[in-house]
Formats: structure tokens, C-alpha cells, sequence
């Protein structure tokens, strides 16, 4: 069985307090303002028209909220929320019989929609479109198909690979809003929320310390309080300062730049093992003992994010910043084009210096704020 990560993005196995710190309503709802803003003009309009929402896509990075948000969408129509995921339905049946329990103005919530099997998929374009299912009876020359009306619907979708759905499915959405990773002052405020409502006392640097080195992810924002909480608890008198923060981070292996073990041993190999790359997948993953699809899914996101790794069409390679944030070695070659690169980045920073913008190193920088 796979190790769980303290900081994966994806769904704990023991996530049991997580559906209590959801909150219920957009005024609740921290971050992704643009989102967050849309939606509430959407969903006002809806029920002013009463309405079914037009269907929603919500796709980005794990651990961002969608499932929240979709939660949210069925509070703020008034509405009941199914909830069901992609794998979940193997069959034309499987789809037609939820659809058909639904009560008008449902909203339906499907999980890694991308997962759908694609006769699932043409089940559920009239369905989208016409509030209509078209059925199929028979086998053979006497096979005939007959149409059932369902109550109107809202579908909402989540996927963390929008690129993966069929073009007609995802022409079928009425709204279309991508997540994005959260600043480190949403995470405190995240954090801050969150405690309170778990009756752990934290001060405001504590709470900081967690955020930043969340990820830019609520869920791990999450899960790290809860195990800064034992570590509070044991040590400190239930109380999470700056201090108990990052003795906990510090034990839990988790860096400043939210970077885990795991993580770290990754870029040590392309820089030790394999000169700084390129290394290919299959090679990289026989060298660290992981399947090449879980570092694809997993690992890599957030090493390119940050600016540690890049992906090129030989192989993956570790960059200059993860050499320095590493404290290795560049290699003669590598120094040789940083250098470079620092010249036209000094002379780009030179002409941008009223605007007070220029490129920091990543020990002075942080994705997220």
C-alpha cells in the first residue's frame, strides 16, 4: 500500500473532520475571488429566474475546494446535492438511474468527470441539453429507443485534468471556472478559520507558519494544523505559537517551501545520479521506486510550480533554483547559462526598476506570496 504524504493534495483516507470545517455559503467561501464572485452572480440571476443553474465545470489542482464549492452551489440554490464520481459509473444505466431518482433543481455533483466512460458520456449529452434521456430497448432489428424526460438538473464537475475531457462534453458546460492555488494570507485566514472551529487556540505567527508551508492548498493547510495540534498538545499546553509551528514542520519533515522527504530525495537523484538530468520517466522511477505515473500525477505539479524541476522533451531536469535551494554544486555548464541568464535578467530588472518588479532567487521568494 502507498504511504500517505502529510502534504498530497488528494483526499486522506482519514479526513473525518474535514467535512466540518467546509463552509456552507459563499460569504464563508476564502479565496479564489473571481470564482467565488462569478458564481454568486450566476446563482442570484438562477433563482431570481428559478432556474436551474447552468451546468459547472470546476477543474484545477487537488485540494482546492471543488467539492466545497459544489457543496456551496446546492446551499445557495436551495437545493439538494447527489454526489457521485466518474469511476463510480460504469454503465448507461448506472447514469440513467441516478438522473431519474433526481428531484427538479438537483444539483449533481460528479467527482473526476474525466474518468467518465465515454458511453456514459453519450448518455448524458441530451441530458445536459434537453432534460431528456434517450434509452435503448431491444437488441437487434427490433432494438428501438424511446425518451424520458428528467427533472431539470444542475450538473456540477470536477476534474484536476480538464485537457483529458471530450470536446462535446465539455462544450456542454454553461460555466467554466478554474481554481487556482491560494496566497499564503488566504491559508492563515484558512488556518485561523479552521482552528476555531476545532477549538485549537493559535496565534496569528503560528497560523502563518502553517500556511506557508501549505503548499498554496487548503487541504494541506488543513492537515498540517491538525498534526501541529498534537504536537501543541503534547508539548505546549494546546497552544500552536510561531515556535510549536515549526518544531512540528521541522519534525514532520515538511521545509519552507512546503517541499516533504519525498520530494527533495526526487531532485537529490536527478542532481547526484543522473548529473542534473535530463532522466527520463521510466528511469526516474525505477531509481527512486515509484511508479512513473505517480510522480507524473503527484510529484511533479508542484516541483514545477515552484520553478525546481523542469519537464523537456529528453527527460526531466533539476534547475538552477534547485541547485541552490539544495545547496548543491552547479555544474560548470549550468553555471555558464545561469550566468548568462543573470545578466539579462539584471538588464531586464534595470529597465522595470520604476515598477519595482524584478526576479528574486527563491530563497528570497515564495510561489505563493
Amino acid at each position: 500500500m502507498e504511504e500517505e504524504r502529510l502534504v498530497s493534495p488528494d483526499a486522506g483516507r482519514d479526513e473525518t473532520e474535514e467535512s466540518s470545517i467546509r463552509p456552507l455559503r459563499l460569504a464563508d467561501y476564502i479565496g479564489q475571488s473571481k470564482v467565488k464572485d462569478n458564481l454568486e452572480v450566476f446563482i442570484t440571476a438562477a433563482r431570481q429566474r428559478r432556474d436551474p443553474l447552468d451546468h459547472v465545470l470546476l477543474y484545477g489542482p487537488p485540494g482546492l475546494g471543488k467539492t466545497t464549492l459544489a457543496n456551496i452551489i446546492a446551499a445557495e440554490m436551495g437545493a439538494n446535492l447527489r454526489s457521485t464520481s466518474g469511476p463510480a459509473i460504469e454503465r448507461p444505466g448506472d447514469l440513467a438511474a441516478i438522473l431519474t431518482n433526481l428531484e427538479p433543481m438537483d444539483v449533481l455533483f460528479i467527482d473526476e468527470i474525466h474518468r467518465l466512460n465515454r458511453s456514459v458520456e453519450e448518455v448524458l449529452y441530451p441530458a445536459m441539453e434537453d432534460f431528456c434521456l434517450d434509452i435503448m430497448i431491444g437488441k437487434g432489428p427490433s432494438a428501438r429507443t424511446i425518451r424520458m424526460d428528467v427533472p431539470p438538473f444542475t450538473l456540477v464537475g470536477a476534474t484536476t485534468r480538464a485537457g483529458r475531457l471530450s470536446a462535446p462534453l465539455r462544450d456542454r458546460f454553461g460555466v467554466i471556472n478554474r481554481l487556482e492555488y491560494y496566497n499564503v494570507d488566504s491559508l492563515v485566514t484558512i488556518v485561523t478559520r479552521a482552528a476555531r472551529i476545532l477549538n485549537i487556540d493559535i496565534e496569528p505567527e503560528g497560523a502563518r507558519e502553517i500556511g506557508r508551508r501549505a503548499r498554496g492548498t487548503p487541504r494541506i493547510a488543513n492537515r498540517l494544523l491538525k498534526r501541529v495540534r498534537d504536537f501543541a498538545q503534547v508539548v505546549n499546553h494546546n497552544m500552536i505559537d510561531y515556535a510549536t509551528a515549526k518544531e512540528a514542520m521541522d519534525r514532520l519533515e515538511v521545509d519552507e517551501l512546503g517541499l516533504d522527504a519525498v520530494d527533495r530525495h526526487m531532485l537529490l537523484t536527478i542532481i547526484q545520479k543522473f548529473g542534473g538530468g535530463p532522466v527520463g520517466l521510466d528511469t526516474l522511477g525505477a531509481s527512486i521506486s515509484e511508479e512513473t505515473e505517480t510522480i507524473e500525477d503527484v510529484y511533479e505539479p508542484y516541483l514545477l510550480q515552484m520553478g525546481l524541476l523542469q519537464r523537456t522533451a529528453r527527460g526531466r531536469m533539476a534547475t538552477a533554483e534547485a541547485y541552490q535551494y539544495l545547496r548543491q554544486p552547479l555544474p560548470a555548464d549550468k553555471e555558464a547559462r545561469t550566468a548568462q541568464g543573470n545578466i539579462f535578467n539584471e538588464e531586464q530588472a534595470e529597465g522595470q526598476e520604476e515598477s519595482g518588479s524584478s526576479r528574486l532567487s527563491i530563497s528570497q521568494r515564495s510561489l505563493f506570496e
